[in-house]
């Protein structure tokens, strides 16, 4: 009887350590590079020790279908969202997915947040044109998101991602239709763009495959940092398409842990001086009134906010479908 009760104490005891030596833990689903989000998995396990805090990387309409999925399911595979695409945070507010939160960092945005804390731009991504200078000139090629549509000389020379999977694509869209209606689309579909990812597009225009690309500027920054390319940006005289990136903290009964306090550490600390000098490290930039720094190889993060071209959030999210099914019927026809 006595080793009996000695295993069964025993066996409390150890379970009770296993126990104790379990962290709360936080799944964070992001779009983000993932060599950037390794780096940044690395920083989190440093700085918050006592949180087991994952990524899950995919594009933004990757994890939008998979969170649509989820929600019919009722209950989410995420505590934390950063994806591309702003408009989607109005649409997780409305929905009464998300988990408010007024940030000590707030009034030290220099971009639009929500007055009541259900989510905050942490980084913003740059739709720009890029270019090969060793293969042609710049004097050449448009230097205007309009003339990447409507220059018969770049037909079936020019790339753009895909805005059915792509977050910062649709927004790009989104903001070019509003300016130049879809006859944009008819022009992008006449000039024969090539539609394909990042990576694909930047080995053509190194190859000399393609004369002119739209894409975000931090993949053409990390590849001149990463591989000294030759391939230069050029900010569309039209206006460079902003997308802050915003931050959200799913409610609890919806979130796979239900930590949405440490959620609010963690949100701080992205706004951080400290958590914005790793955004910028991964090419992207900062959403501070005073940014810590500039991605490397960028011009004044100020200077692309002053000649930003407008976009519209409520435009993005109510025109969703539509402007997917007329890229498809005007572009990949």
């Amino acid at each position: 009887m006595k080793k009996i009760i000695l295993s069964l104490v025993l066996i409390f005891f150890i379970s009770s350590c296993v126990c104790a030596a379990e962290k709360p833990k936080i799944t964070i689903y992001t779009s983000m590079y993932e060599d950037v989000i390794e780096a940044m998995t690395q920083t989190m396990h440093e700085k918050f020790p006592d949180y087991d805090v994952e990524f899950f990387y995919g594009g933004t309409g990757t994890l939008q279908a998979k969170i649509a999925a989820e929600r019919d399911a009722k209950k989410l595979g995420c505590d934390m969202l950063m994806v591309a695409d702003p408009s989607y945070s109005l649409e997780l507010k409305a929905a009464g997915l998300l988990h408010p939160y007024i940030s000590k960092e707030a009034e030290n945005l220099a971009l639009e947040y929500d007055k009541e804390g259900y989510w905050y731009p942490v980084r913003n991504l740059n739709m720009i044109l890029a270019y090969n200078p060793e293969k042609f000139k710049k004097e050449d090629l448009p230097k205007s998101f309009k003339d990447f549509a409507y220059d018969p000389n770049m037909k079936g020379f020019i790339s753009m991602s895909n805005p059915l999977t792509s977050g910062t694509a649709l927004v790009a869209l989104s903001a070019l239709k509003d300016k130049y209606g879809y006859e944009y689309f008819d022009k992008l579909g006449e000039n024969k763009v090539m539609v394909e990812s990042g990576s694909v597009a930047l080995t053509k225009l190194e190859t000399g495959e393609c004369k002119i690309i739209m894409i975000l500027e931090e993949s053409v920054l990390k590849k001149r940092e990463e591989e000294d390319s030759s391939l230069e940006v050029i900010y569309p005289s039209d206006g460079t398409i902003c997308v802050p990136s915003p931050i959200m903290t799913i409610k609890d009964e919806w979130s796979a842990h239900g930590n949405a306090k440490i959620c609010e550490e963690l949100t701080d600390w992205f706004l951080s001086d400290e958590g914005q000098k790793y955004i910028v490290k991964g090419w992207m930039h900062s959403v501070k009134k005073n940014p810590p720094a500039i991605p490397y190889d960028s011009i004044n993060t100020a200077e692309i906010f002053e000649h930003a071209m407008p976009v519209s959030w409520e435009n993005c999210l109510n025109e969703r479908t539509e402007l997917r099914t007329n890229f498809e019927e005007r572009v990949k026809k």
